[in-house]
């Protein structure tokens, strides 16, 4: 069965609740947010770490982030290892371009972004810590392209899972993706009952009460 799309239709939130149903370690990287409003993202994971520093002779004469574009299929993620570091950029504008050209869903990075504004007016999204002006350049240099990364503490592997909306970002490992979408999708039906005795007008009390609050109850699965 093909998993293109798995997570297109679920948001950050039923994804950990899913992953807190099932008893998976959380994948929430409780740092990282959307740098403008409306930006979301789901897709499999390509990975880059970066360390501080000019690069080594074989690596230099390329950009950061440049071999994981050439490297990714539509629809991926670029995800960055930049260790929290928000003095400089780990991603700008001409790499946003190339990836969107590309058919890349977005990118998140454990660090800063440049060229928000322009990421924006693409509709590329861009998640992370922050916005700044300052360049890599000079200031730190990519290790490795799709090897295992951190990220904001929880580890990410190429082809793992990342969604990322206006709550956040979640990571899904690649080999419970299937078990975390099927359950979340089980969620979003009980909520969906839910909202509709909401809306007739049930008591919240009663709507809300027991059988909501032990709906996250850990499963053996």
């Amino acid at each position: 069965m093909s998993t293109e799309g798995l997570f297109d239709a679920l948001d950050t939130c039923v994804i950990s609740d899913a992953m807190d149903r099932l008893g998976l370690d959380s994948g929430v990287a409780d740092d990282l947010r959307p740098l403008w409003e409306g930006a979301r993202l789901a897709g499999r994971v390509v990975t880059v770490r970066l360390a501080a520093g000019d690069p080594p002779e074989e690596k230099a004469g390329v950009h950061l982030g440049a071999r994981a574009i050439e490297s990714s299929a539509p629809g991926e993620v670029i995800v960055v290892a930049n260790e929290g570091r928000v003095s400089m950029g780990s991603w700008g504008g001409l790499l946003s371009r190339a990836a969107r050209a590309a058919g890349g869903a977005g990118v998140v990075t454990d660090g800063a972004v440049r060229d928000v504004d322009e990421a924006r007016e693409l509709g590329f999204a861009v998640f992370g810590r922050a916005g700044v002006p300052r360049t890599a350049r000079g200031r730190v240099h990519e290790v490795s392209t799709n090897g295992p990364i951190v990220v904001s503490g929880i580890t990410v592997n190429p082809g793992d899972w990342v969604v990322a909306d206006g709550s956040g970002v979640v990571f899904v490992p690649a080999v419970d993706a299937e078990r975390v979408a099927g359950v979340a999708r089980e969620l979003v039906e009980r909520e969906a009952a839910l909202i509709t005795l909401l809306e007739r007008g049930d008591p919240v009390t009663e709507v809300l009460g027991t059988p909501y609050e032990s709906m996250l109850q850990k499963e053996n699965r």
